[in-house]
């Protein structure tokens, strides 16, 4: 196919499939963007980006920033869950908030865009259970057990390759933690987990799990990446890897920090697991932070197009695409939540 039979054909294949976007700081976006009066968020800075790419879901993650911790984690948190609510509601012709099966089928008959709610790391939930189903209640569907750093549940992978002392898996409450979000439906993601974590995730979890924005540390050998032994076993049990655009996560090479180098970390985690354990978790920075500094490889979720194509001259599948944009992870998360 030419240049422009395959832009169409990436098209055709968003506008005709599901298509999800894993993971994005969506939680913090808004409530950073309404505290300084700012409104309709989704619409006026999502919407048409969302619509060029095709976009079904997306999971929005709550995110608390160190300086937050720890006393502030919790209403920081719940403070970024209704702000997001209310942008949905001051947004909803086209958004809604997803909480079922049920949803997820409303949200594809109304063309709406479903959001999904994650946590990104544990820290809100302290050690009390009992939190763990407030948040339930609100709507949160996916856990992040923890960000790069050590939380009361687990030990984070830590954001750089710097010294941290002596490492840990799980904490008894983080394997309470694990069995209680399955018992509910809420489900795990081990993004930012430590390897410890990862095995203690291996033998305690009784579900498939995601990791919905990480990429392979063969290519990009950072902690925040996952081992070729990682991968290989979260395919042998049907979880789902999204590919995570954040520039210094995709290659440490400037001559990759592009969508060639987001591809080669896709088509190398696709040789691993296979069609069915691959996904889009993009974590754009870039829209987090109001600077103006480009951080990931694509500047906004309409560029996810350029993806397609280049998966389509590389010779993927039609089919083997369509499970990449969207159709893993949603099989996924309607078994799971």
């Amino acid at each position: 196919m030419n240049n422009e039979l395959i832009k169409s054909k990436a098209k055709e294949l968003h506008k005709d499939n599901i298509v999800i976007d894993s993971h994005l700081d969506l939680g913090g976006i808004v409530y950073n963007r309404r505290k300084k009066g700012k409104r309709k968020i989704l619409d006026t800075l999502f919407l048409e980006d969302f619509r060029r790419g095709g976009f079904n879901f997306i999971v929005g993650a709550i995110f608390i920033e160190n300086e937050h911790l720890p006393d502030l984690a919790l209403r920081i948190a719940l403070k970024q869950i209704q702000n997001l609510k209310n942008d949905i509601d001051e947004c909803s012709d086209d958004f809604m908030l997803v909480k079922s099966k049920e949803d997820m089928d409303a949200a594809l008959e109304s063309n709406k865009i479903g959001i999904i709610l994650s946590l990104e790391g544990a820290e809100p939930i302290y050690d009390d259970l009992e939190l763990l189903e407030t948040f339930y209640e609100l709507g949160v569907r996916g856990l992040g057990i923890t960000w790069s750093r050590r939380n009361l549940a687990a030990d984070g992978c830590t954001k750089d390759n710097v010294s941290e002392g002596i490492q840990g898996g799980f904490t008894p409450f983080g394997i309470d933690l694990v069995k209680r979000c399955e018992e509910l439906g809420i489900y795990l993601d081990i993004s930012h987990l430590n390897d410890a974590g990862f095995k203690d995730m291996e033998r305690y979890a009784q579900k498939p799990f995601i990791a919905s924005h990480s990429n392979a540390r063969s290519i990009t050998d950072i902690k925040r990446n996952l081992t070729d032994e990682q991968i290989r076993f979260m395919g042998e049990k049907a979880c789902i890897i999204g590919i995570n655009a954040y520039s210094k996560i995709v290659s440490l090479k400037e001559d990759r920090m592009n969508i060639d180098g987001y591809c080669d970390q896709l088509e190398y985690i696709f040789g691993i697991t296979g069609e069915n354990g691959v996904g889009l978790g993009f974590d754009l920075c870039s829209l987090y932070y109001e600077d103006g500094t480009i951080l990931d490889v694509l500047n906004n979720h309409g560029e996810s197009l350029l993806i397609t194509e280049t998966l389509l001259k590389r010779g993927f599948s039609d089919d083997s695409i369509k499970k990449i944009i969207g159709g893993n992870f949603y099989d996924f998360i309607r078994k799971n939540i």
